[in-house]
């Protein structure tokens, strides 16, 4: 049976640390808590579960923090989570199965986060696999008979532990204003943090979230080493602040950067909202019609769903058509996000 570290960084954790130990602490072999400054009784918590709690001065970097708590670690393998998330029982149990079972060549397991969009800032599925468990001291070996070559792809095992994401608060406020920092400071965003920014605006954003985050995104779409999926993702931004600022020609130059390169249900959802605002009924509907049926997401999935069908909704019940305002806010009401 392999053993495992528990390796937390916490602050201000108090409402939901001892939640989240209660559901895991026992079937650990070492619990490792890393404190970034808390001021309310977080630390206190935490020792009743294990003396091995650590300060490190925060510095703006999560990977920093996350770094020194697997530091501390000196089990098999690391488990890493955060104070809002819960196993149930059933996933205790699937947990320890997990712990008895896990062949020694597995370097990474991933577990499903689930309750995602009741609460996230960044997602657009409910459950999604997430490495979660990591091997502390990983082998190098050498494979193929001939030209030999040291192994450099972790092996992954996607495990079926549910682990509910349950927060008290939304972090978007957080989350946003460390990126307007960064962007403020001029440093370059990798890809995946362009995307997650994006993503952010367009699931949690406020109107002074985007007119704050246009200028970055700006220069984004001028960027000729960003990706067309990230230039796209950049336009589409930009385009929601124009709209949001009511510069019709900036919002139509980005509007339709985006529609040229096959368009996407976010950019949709903006034409139908620009031409609903106008009360231009019947173009608004084509792009609200758009959004739902012909294009995809790739920011906001509630930009394919209930977003355009409710835009549909009240298009036709401003133009006298109850039967059909009724039948789309139905389609509204009913959307799931899967």
């Amino acid at each position: 049976m392999i053993t495992i570290s528990l390796c937390m960084i916490v602050k201000n954790e108090e409402k939901l640390l001892a939640r989240c130990l209660d559901s895991i602490a026992d079937i650990m072999d070492e619990l490792v808590i890393v404190d970034t400054g808390s001021t309310d009784g977080t630390k206190k918590i935490a020792a009743r579960y294990t003396d091995k709690i650590y300060d490190f001065e925060w510095i703006g970097d999560f990977a920093a923090a996350r770094n020194f708590a697997f530091s501390k670690a000196t089990m098999d393998y690391i488990y890493s989570a955060d104070a809002d998330e819960v196993l149930d029982e059933e996933n205790r149990e699937a947990f320890r199965q997990l712990k008895e079972n896990l062949l020694p060549e597995i370097d990474i397991v991933q577990m499903y986060y689930a309750n995602q969009l009741d609460f996230g800032t960044i997602y657009n599925f409910d459950r999604e696999l997430r490495p979660k468990l990591f091997k502390r001291m990983r082998a190098f070996r050498w494979e193929e008979p001939i030209h030999e070559q040291i192994m450099l792809e972790p092996v992954i095992y996607d495990s079926n532990v549910a682990i509910l994401h349950l927060p008290d608060s939304n972090h978007k406020n957080r989350d946003l204003a460390a990126f307007a920092r960064m962007t403020s400071e001029g440093k370059r965003l990798s890809k995946r943090l362009h995307n997650i920014y994006a993503k952010e605006l367009f699931i949690s954003g406020e109107d002074q979230d985007f007119l704050a985050a246009s200028p970055f995104f700006e220069i984004s779409c001028a960027d000729t080493e960003r990706t067309l999926d990230e230039i796209k993702e950049a336009a589409c931004v930009v385009a929601r602040a124009a709209r949001i600022g009511r510069d019709v020609e900036k919002f139509f130059k980005y509007a339709l950067k985006v529609v040229a390169c096959d368009g996407c249900s976010e950019i949709c959802c903006e034409l139908g909202a620009y031409f609903l605002e106008r009360q231009d009924l019947e173009e608004a509907i084509v792009w609200f019609y758009n959004a739902v049926y012909e294009t995809e997401c790739i920011l906001n999935i509630h930009s394919s769903g209930d977003i355009p069908l409710h835009g549909l909704s009240e298009c036709y019940r401003l133009a006298g058509n109850e039967e059909q305002a009724a039948a789309y806010g139905k389609l509204a009401a009913e959307w799931k996000a899967e």
